[in-house]
């Protein structure tokens, strides 16, 4: 009986035995693992004075790679303790942007978002010209009408080369902008090349409250013929082309004359309401590419008050987006003549998402085609009649305008 205690007694103790070597030797395997693996280990827990680390993650993207970086800057920069994190976490954000290679899409710190706003409200300060880039150059979209920038003698299609003499070869649009913006009264330099041009010319101009009206409406030969300048689609623009349609309505003209010269674009519902008036209800204003895998189309709302008016539209370099989109919808749809030269080409559709600390994302979210499918983007329009403005910028003459009015009097 006592041996076979014993023999029980000893198993029960080679079994702890066992146990504990196990233990052993898994509690090393995992102090060698987790030594092997500090290497690999994402360094997000390294990094400190972060909230929300985990949360809206993208899957199958190795993440790690972004705070290795980050933890490295932390330990080792020369001047770690006089980092900003919450400049970090915005450059970031501003470099995911730029690997877009789309000056389109952009990102707006908070008082860059309010700037933004104040654009698209009609109100701001600064020189008057909107601005893009141009295979790989900053370039002047349009200069809006009786602006500083307009009467210092800035074109459409004028390159920047510099900005107070700092190089634009680096910047971004939106770093432009900033360094262009300023208060009333002061002054930026712009180192132009014109457009057709090989001479660098220093420009300087002085600042002003730009306060842009969307719309000015004139009479041509003995108030019979309405030539009505849209100079952008921003959010004052239904309204103020509402006052000039009832203007229009009073003096019963028997042709339009729309001008779209230097209108570098503004809201597409704007665009899509304002042709509404010309062109018939549900008609298909126009077509949005969503990643080229679905198509939305927008289309004419109930106005229609024009949609027998005999219309031609003028168009330039300057001419782009929401303008492209209303004079491609009045060719299609109504065959209605553009004269100028070609339009500036930007075909493609952004929508402003505000983050949660009032800084915003400028996305490019679709390109957009005129009603009969016509890409526009990095085309342009091609004018019906191409009709070029006079070299001298002090000209009065307006061969452009000359020619649509003759146009729209063989129509009427």
């Amino acid at each position: 009986m006592e041996i076979m205690e014993q023999d029980k007694k000893l198993k029960i103790a080679k079994k702890i035995g066992i146990i504990v070597i196990c233990l052993a030797l898994l509690g090393g395997t995992f102090f060698v693992g987790l030594k092997v693996g500090e290497k690999y280990y994402p360094s997000i827990n390294l990094v400190e004075g972060l909230e929300n680390k985990e949360l809206g993650k993208p899957a199958n993207v190795d993440f790690s790679l972004f705070w290795d970086a980050w933890h490295l800057i932390q330990t080792d920069y020369v001047k770690s303790a006089e980092l900003d994190k919450q400049k970090m976490i915005y450059g970031a954000i501003e470099g995911l942007l730029g690997s877009l290679d789309d000056p389109y899409s952009v990102f707006f710190e908070p008082i860059d978002a309010e700037k933004f706003n104040e654009d698209v409200n009609g109100s701001f300060s600064g020189v008057g010209i909107e601005i893009g880039t141009r295979k790989g150059i900053l370039t002047v979209i349009s200069p809006m009408e009786d602006t500083p920038a307009w009467k210092a003698g800035i074109k459409a299609g004028d390159q920047i080369i510099k900005i107070d003499g700092k190089s634009t070869a680096d910047l971004t649009t939106d770093e432009a902008v900033k360094l262009i913006r300023g208060n009333k009264g002061t002054i930026v330099i712009l180192t132009i090349i014109h457009k057709n041009s090989d001479t660098q010319e220093e420009i300087a101009i002085v600042r002003d409250t730009i306060v842009v009206d969307a719309v000015k409406l004139s009479f041509l030969d003995n108030d019979n013929i309405a030539h009505l300048k849209l100079l952008n689609f921003n959010e004052n623009a239904p309204y103020e082309f509402y006052q000039a349609a009832l203007k229009m309505q009073e003096k019963q003209p028997s042709g339009m004359i729309l001008d779209l010269r230097n209108n570098p674009g503004g809201y597409l519902e704007v665009a899509v309401d304002i042709a509404s008036w010309f062109v018939p209800k549900n008609a298909i204003v126009v077509r949005e590419n969503i990643k080229g895998e679905s198509e939305e189309v927008l289309k004419a709302s109930a106005n229609q008050s024009f949609v027998n008016l005999p219309v031609v539209v003028l168009i330039n370099e300057g001419s782009a987006s929401a303008s492209e989109i209303l004079a491609g919808a009045l060719r299609d749809l109504r065959n209605v003549k553009l004269v100028g030269i070609k339009s500036y080409g930007k075909g493609s559709v952004q929508e402003v998402k505000k983050l949660f600390d009032d800084s915003m994302i400028k996305l490019t979210i679709a390109e957009w085609l005129t009603p009969n499918g016509v890409s526009i983007n990095n085309n342009g329009l091609e004018p019906d009649y191409k009709v070029e403005m006079p070299e001298d910028l002090n000209s009065d003459k307006d061969p452009q305008l000359d020619k649509a009015l003759e146009i729209i009097k063989t129509i009427i």
